[in-house]
């Protein structure tokens, strides 16, 4: 962020510009955030990445309209957690452009902290209940009430034909690096037969369809679940996938991007305790068949996000940020390894998700 944005900024924040500084928050694939302080103020200022979101009042009105609601849950004391609220310009504006880019600013929730890797069961647990806390207040939402702000966000037909697109259009060099990975991702199609058969037969709901575990925040006091943060990609749609997120965030002691492929496995601990913490909320809420229908998310999940990073590879890394040349690469790799591991594992999580 420029000095100039950043004046702007404070000066409709009512700060002193002089008086504010800025630092980076790294973590995030899309949009880029910052925390601006002001003596004892902070704030989040993000620029939304307009590529990924075309329509960035549509996001914006989307968040307001599930922080509305939460809002009303916790006055009922029905939601227990601290809620993202986006902070009114004194222009009356949520939305801000400058230079024709789109920025907005939200509260920072003190005494917290994040994670990017699950360290030990009670952390799963903590995360996967704010998640099914969060679900579960939202099960009275009017989900046509929501803009859909990437199209076809969870349609594994149109990533493996995104796939077969960026195969064609690729260099040859970047194609040969990964043809093996490729081949194999496409010999896995059948999973779109087994989504289409049991998503006839469930609710549509509303989906965070972003449940990494940097998520979520951590009270620093207490360790427990304090919020649920990043509601950019929140839709309608279901369940499995966002369960199938957090399996494939949680139950690897590796980052997603990690190159130790070995290690890229699912803990059992962790898968336990995610089950028991995503469910406590929702089960009440659930069928049978929606919650055996989390376990095919948790298989669709990793198998999808290799299928997406591949083809960002081929595309020569235009929506996800990379900090190397076979950033992309090696996330597909890692998320493929997960995905095989998952397939010899998915007797004993079965048994685990229904008993």
């Amino acid at each position: 962020m420029n000095t100039t944005v950043q004046n702007t900024l404070s000066k409709l924040l009512k700060l002193n510009p002089e008086s504010t500084q800025l630092s980076t928050i790294s973590s995030g694939h899309i949009n880029s955030t910052w925390l601006l302080t002001h003596f004892d103020q902070r704030f989040i200022v993000q620029k939304l990445n307009t590529h990924v979101f075309k329509h960035p009042a549509q996001l914006v009105s989307n968040a307001q309209l599930i922080e509305q609601h939460l809002n009303t849950k916790q006055q009922q004391n029905n939601y227990p957690l601290d809620i993202v609220k986006h902070i009114n310009t004194c222009n009356n504006e949520y939305l801000t452009m400058l230079n024709e880019e789109p920025y907005r600013v939200l509260n920072f929730i003190e005494h917290s902290y994040s994670e990017d890797v699950v360290k030990n069961p009670a952390q799963a647990h903590q995360a996967a209940l704010a998640f099914g806390t969060f679900a579960s207040a939202l099960h009275d939402f009017d989900t046509a009430t929501l803009h859909t702000v990437i199209d076809d966000f969870h349609n594994l037909t149109m990533r493996f034909e995104q796939l077969n697109t960026a195969m064609t259009n690729s260099n040859k060099r970047r194609l040969n690096r990964c043809k093996n990975d490729i081949e194999y991702c496409l010999s896995q199609q059948h999973l779109v037969n087994e989504l289409k058969t049991i998503t006839q037969h469930l609710p549509v709901r509303v989906c965070h369809n972003d449940t990494k575990i940097n998520n979520m925040l951590y009270c620093s006091k207490t360790h427990k679940a304090k919020a649920v943060i990043d509601l950019d990609t929140c839709m309608p749609g279901f369940l499995l996938y966002d369960f199938g997120d957090m399996v494939r965030t949680f139950c690897s002691a590796e980052a997603e991007d990690s190159t130790n492929l070995d290690k890229v496995i699912i803990r059992k601990e962790i898968f336990e305790a995610l089950v028991k913490g995503y469910l406590a909320p929702l089960q009440p809420l659930m069928s049978n068949t929606e919650q055996s229908s989390l376990l095919l998310g948790a298989k669709i999940m990793p198998l999808m996000l290799s299928v997406r990073f591949l083809t960002d590879y081929l595309n020569n890394d235009v929506y996800f940020k990379t900090t190397h040349a076979e950033h992309n690469l090696e996330r597909a790799q890692n998320q493929l390894a997960l995905y095989k591991n998952i397939l010899s594992n998915e007797s004993w999580m079965y048994k685990i998700l229904m008993q």
